[in-house]
């Protein structure tokens, strides 16, 4: 199937003109025209960041998982929302840049602007008792915005992802590659790299025709260049890799970990790292599974998400004050 990379998030859409933002205070979004109800039952709202909307998605009731991905946009975590916000309060967000929040300059783009967004969202929503659910380069943002309020989170699942300094000529390479202005600007007459997220080997085996057009819908050209800055800065964000590393062997190293990876994507070997600095870290792989392993096996996914938070995080949940959480 022939996916393109249509105008939509980059145009606005006059179906979802937009109320302005008010400091603080979040806004109902109006849909736009390429995200219908059937493709994306959730309605989202935004806050605003020093003047920009950054787009966020709170469903359900009960103990929060904060999915965090940056890179592309939110979507990728819909199956897997869907089939938790019964039994969870489920809340994601569209990093600067990408997805339903506001486009910003390439040279904007940086893994700290994503955690400081993890940062006023946690404290606009005021969400406690957290379990942060991390994908791709929301590893480290993920984590790097959550040190900054760790008496909030309660577990950790990293779903094909890293949170520490890149190492290694191959890892290296395939970030000063991909953060390339070369390949950044070829991606855009192209659009090769949304095509591949939007086939089997990424989001698209299981999602129909209409979800896949949405999520490409959602990335826009100057999507595309969002992520590949995120990449660049990925290579080259070490004081963000040092509160990381602090946070994993200080406040977070006691905390429950899952590790959620596809079988056939983890060429750099994060999840036996992983395994290496939480030694109790419970790990689960998904079967032929690829980058995006949430949308490969949703339901696998959501039961051990679903299994291990309730043996590993409640009762560590059930030891402090749950303050502020509903």
């Amino acid at each position: 199937m022939k996916t393109e990379i249509r105008a939509g998030a980059d145009s606005p859409d006059l179906n979802a003109v937009q109320p302005p933002l008010q400091k603080g205070a979040p806004i109902p979004l109006r849909r736009p025209a390429w995200l219908s109800p059937a493709v994306s039952p959730f309605e989202s709202a935004a806050i605003d960041i020093d003047g920009h909307k950054l787009a966020f998605t709170d469903v359900g009731q009960g103990p929060v998982l904060l999915f965090v991905h940056t890179g592309f946009w939110s979507f990728i975590w819909r199956d897997v929302m869907q089939r938790l916000s019964p039994e969870f309060r489920c809340v994601c967000f569209d990093a600067p840049g990408t997805g339903r929040s506001d486009r910003l300059p390439a040279g904007d783009i940086s893994l700290e602007r994503a955690s400081q967004g993890l940062v006023a969202l946690v404290r606009t929503l005021d969400l406690r008792d957290i379990t942060l659910v991390f994908h791709d380069l929301g590893g480290p943002a993920g984590i790097a915005g959550a040190a900054q309020l760790p008496e909030r989170f309660r577990g950790l699942c990293a779903v094909n992802t890293f949170a520490w300094k890149p190492s290694g000529l191959p890892f290296r390479f395939m970030l000063g590659l991909m953060g390339s202005v070369a390949m950044r600007e070829f991606d855009v007459v192209t659009g090769i790299l949304p095509r591949i997220t939007g086939s089997a080997f990424g989001i698209g085996r299981r999602m129909d025709r209409d979800s896949i057009e949405a999520f490409v819908a959602g990335i826009g050209r100057q999507g595309v260049r969002s992520f590949h800055s995120y990449m660049r800065d990925a290579a080259n964000a070490n004081e963000l890799y040092e509160r990381v590393d602090k946070a994993l062997s200080g406040p977070f190293r006691r905390l429950p970990l899952l590790t959620i990876f596809g079988e056939r994507n983890d060429p750099f070997a994060f999840q036996p790292r992983w395994k290496r600095l939480f030694p109790d870290a419970r790990q689960v792989v998904v079967s032929r599974g690829n980058h995006f392993p949430m949308c490969d096996d949703p339901d696998l996914v959501a039961s051990s998400i679903r299994t291990w938070h309730r043996e590993r995080v409640r009762p560590l949940m059930n030891t402090v004050p749950r303050e502020g959480s509903r």
